[in-house]
């Protein structure tokens, strides 16, 4: 199985205060991983600097096998903008442009024929349930409904992982479960790496394996092999409540 990303002894910091101490991590292709932690444990800053959206301060990151400290600037914001989607919390679709439009917008500033985006689009909209909201503007469609179009944007492109930051923060329930059956589906049909950071342990037991970080270090990890998703929430919240974390 090809390694996406790796790291060893990775450290940040801020001026003199320490964020990431030492981090030593893999996340295999078609992986599924959550990164959970209390508030201030790093994790946020550590998918920053995963996606190349913030700089390390010391240790080493290999990005498909290439260094990331080799990279310039440019080759960095190229790779980002290449083999890595985003999915945020508040959705960051543009008002103006339909579901559709939202979609393909990476596509379209790369110059790809409307043949091939549509090739695309397709299996991915099928994939996620929406293809009746493919004329709709933002402001038409619900807080779910905005995840999963955002959701579609981010592996429109064909990245080798997506970051998802807090996907589920700004939903309802129902909404996040809908998102997260997604996501998962979304894993299982087309092979997608996916890394989210999270606090919400149901969010978590959608996952295949969850880290944990703790003052900046990753204290513990869990594996769902054989369990199913009630049994590994489970299992979430009581490493939670042992790190003095919450639950949803």
């Amino acid at each position: 199985m090809q390694t996406i990303i790796q790291t060893k002894n990775l450290s940040k910091q801020y001026g003199a205060t320490p964020v990431l101490k030492n981090i030593d991590l893999a996340i295999q292709a078609g992986e599924l991983t959550a990164i959970m932690g209390p508030s201030g444990s790093g994790k946020s800053t550590l998918m920053n600097v995963l996606s190349t959206i913030d700089r390390l301060s010391g240790g080493e990151v290999w990005l498909e096998g290439n260094a990331l400290l080799d990279m310039k600037k440019q080759a960095a914001r190229q790779f980002r903008q290449e083999r890595m989607g985003f999915i945020f919390q508040d959705y960051n679709l543009l008002d103006t442009l339909t579901a559709k439009e939202n979609i393909l917008l990476p596509l379209s500033l790369r110059k790809y024929k409307a043949e091939e985006m549509e090739e695309r689009l397709a299996p991915i909209v099928a994939a996620l349930n929406i293809e009746g909201l493919m004329n709709k503007y933002p402001n038409e469609l619900s807080g779910g409904q905005k995840q999963r179009v955002a959701s579609a944007r981010a592996i429109i492109t064909h990245p080798a992982i997506v970051f998802a930051d807090e996907p589920t923060g700004a939903l309802d329930s129902r909404s996040a479960t809908q998102l997260l059956e997604q996501l998962v589906r979304l894993n299982e049909t087309f092979g997608t790496t996916i890394l989210m950071v999270t606090h919400d342990g149901y969010a978590a037991s959608y996952c295949k394996r969850v880290i944990f970080l703790r003052d900046g270090s990753i204290v513990n990890e869990l594996y769902a092999g054989g369990q199913n998703q009630k049994s590994f929430y489970d299992r979430i919240l009581d490493a939670q409540s042992l790190m003095g974390g919450k639950s949803r």
